[in-house]
């Protein structure tokens, strides 16, 4: 199995607040597709994000408060990504779901790290990865994929920090594929 894709959701991003912007797919297309169209979605998500074992329940306002999350994580990334300040409005956003109270880290009875909490908490902690990233000398590492239409941003951790796609199982392949094609 595809450790990068889990329960329908791309892990690519190889931070949790980046892996969290690609919750909408397809945001180069005309109608991308909204993978949290639903509040049970939000918890599935946290599940595959591994921030929880069970989902939890989700309201409607929760989804809409994480999607109003990641839209302004997303455009912070892509402000870094071509070298544009920060909307305040953005900013403002992830800081104030930044300060709220976090999850809890618990150590359970076969000696596994388990966290407990509200949902707010767990978008808390994703909002607390995208302060830290953002405020970092690791922000020069935020990447835009290379790949056709793909429109995910990543942390690029290699060596030479000269990664250009999201997956190269996925979209480096494709572009591999297509040069191979064009000779």
């Amino acid at each position: 199995m595809d450790d990068e894709i889990r329960d329908g959701f791309k892990f690519r991003g190889n931070r949790l607040c980046l892996d969290f912007t690609a919750t909408l797919a397809g945001r180069r297309r005309d109608e991308p597709t909204e993978l949290l169209a639903e509040p049970r979605d939000l918890g599935r998500w946290l599940v595959a994000a591994q921030l929880v074992v069970k989902p939890p329940a989700v309201t409607a306002a929760e989804l809409d408060g994480a999607r109003e999350l990641r839209e302004a994580i997303y455009a912070l990334a892509r402000a870094r990504v071509t070298s544009r300040a920060f909307s305040a409005a953005d900013r403002t956003t992830v800081n104030r779901w930044a300060r709220l109270p976090s999850r809890i880290p618990q150590l359970a009875p076969d000696g596994t790290l388990t966290w407990t909490g509200e949902v707010a908490s767990f978008l808390t902690a994703i909002a607390r990865d995208a302060v830290e990233l953002f405020g970092s000398a690791q922000a020069e590492r935020i990447r835009a994929c290379s790949g056709d239409g793909c429109a995910i941003v990543f942390f690029d951790g290699s060596r030479a920090g000269e990664r250009r796609w999201c997956s190269m199982a996925s979209c480096g392949n494709k572009a591999k594929l297509r040069r191979f094609r064009a000779t």
